[in-house]
């Protein structure tokens, strides 16, 4: 972690904030191996048994998805060096599949800011993630809500 003035505290966000990552390819390797140690179904195995299945094709595991995700924000530093730890998923979706050769990023949106109301030295934040691939055609979703360090509070 580095220098603590890198932090970022509750009071430094507001409501309709939002953040852009990088982006991450995908590619046939990373799916089939994220499915080998993960999500072993044969839509995210093989590509030639994948054509006969729900999807008609090979397709990125949801939860490497949100993996993903999840590494693109984190690299993307919104919160400098204060931790993301999340409190709670409120909602979650795939709403299209993530193929190999997609181009990945996502966007953090702030929706909630809001101390605590136990906890002078903590606050929330209440988020919206969406990942898209390179069409710009949403491929994950997620609100939830993180725990962040209120100015002034000891870390």
């Amino acid at each position: 972690m580095g220098d603590v003035s890198d932090a970022r505290n509750l009071e430094d966000f507001t409501v309709g904030d939002r953040f852009e990552t990088g982006t991450v390819a995908v590619t046939e390797q990373s799916i089939v191996a994220f499915a080998s140690d993960h999500d072993p179904q044969i839509f995210h195995l093989d590509e030639a048994a994948a054509k006969d299945s729900f999807f008609g094709r090979l397709v990125a595991s949801g939860w490497q998805t949100a993996g993903l995700t999840m590494r693109l924000m984190v690299d993307a530093r919104f919160l400098g060096d204060t931790p993301l730890v999340g409190l709670g998923v409120e909602s979650l979706a795939w709403p299209r599949p993530v193929l190999p050769g997609d181009v990945l990023t996502a966007t953090v949106e702030i929706l909630e800011v809001r101390p605590s109301r136990s906890n002078p030295a903590r606050g929330a934040m209440r988020t919206k993630v969406t990942t898209v691939n390179k069409a710009g055609e949403t491929v994950y979703q997620m609100t939830s809500t993180i725990l962040m360090p209120r100015r002034g509070a000891q870390r």
